[in-house]
């Protein structure tokens, strides 16, 4: 079988078990852990499955150390959690629920995974072993992308931690300079291993991954619902006339 049907396959497969335990668990948010895992799995089946060349490795972890970071981070922020409100409006919403959960949340978040991670499981599949300046910007850019959300996150999660008042808001740091630090870093750190796979084998379908992960965080999944969320707060509201939304800039030249 082609790698590529075999690694939708096993993405297939490991979404639905996701499916199963959040249904025996009432509880369809646990499918956020499984972002991050899914990538880790779907590059480590493909080295499994080809010949090993060193930019294969250079791939493998850097996917490893971004999705399996995010996946523990998004297991530490959800345990001890009740379902989070987004899956509980569907849940009351939604006709013929366990139908539509299966395909529009846990099939879907395959099928996003499956494009975005195609470039790494591309590049591991072919025999290219050329690392040129494309790769090594590559992954400048990747550990710039991937500093910047983690630093991003751990002063947020320190924030919540000290601050006084559940209305008091985070703008300082790297949040000083963009409201989604962390989203942006997520977003720049796949245009990295975009850079890597335009050397290594080329094509003109390896740029929807950074295309799809950059329009998902910053138009769809990430930055639209925390914004929607804090809408009628003020300090908030103020924060926001003054800071920009994802890219980072100077504070009031947004």
């Amino acid at each position: 079988m082609n790698i590529f049907l075999e690694v939708a396959l096993v993405l297939f497969l490991y979404f639905t078990a996701f499916f199963i335990l959040c249904t025996l668990k009432s509880d369809n948010s646990l499918v956020d852990i499984a972002w991050g895992f899914g990538f880790v799995l779907a590059v480590w089946f493909t080295l499994l499955r080809s010949p090993t060349q060193v930019l294969d490795i250079i791939i493998v972890l850097l996917v490893t150390v971004w999705g399996g970071r995010l996946g523990l981070h998004i297991l530490s922020r959800k345990i001890g959690k009740p379902e989070d409100f987004r899956y509980q409006k569907w849940r009351e919403e939604w006709d013929n629920f366990y139908l539509r959960s299966f395909f529009q949340i846990f099939i879907l978040q395959g099928f996003l995974l499956y494009i975005i991670v195609y470039p790494s499981v591309k590049v591991i599949s072919s025999d290219t072993p050329y690392i040129g300046i494309l790769t090594v910007l590559g992954v400048l850019v990747w550990l710039l992308g991937f500093a910047w959300e983690v630093i991003a996150d751990w002063q947020l999660k320190n924030f919540l931690k000290q601050r006084s008042s559940r209305n008091e808001i985070m703008k300082s740091g790297l949040w000083k300079y963009s409201r989604h630090p962390n989203y942006f870093g997520e977003a720049l750190l796949w245009w990295g291993i975009f850079l890597i796979a335009l050397e290594a084998v080329g094509g003109f379908l390896i740029i929807l991954s950074p295309v799809l992960i950059t329009v998902l965080v910053r138009y769809v999944s990430g930055v639209p619902l925390l914004e929607k969320r804090y809408a009628d707060h003020e300090e908030y509201q103020e924060y926001a006339d003054k800071t920009s939304i994802f890219i980072p800039w100077f504070p009031g030249e947004n």
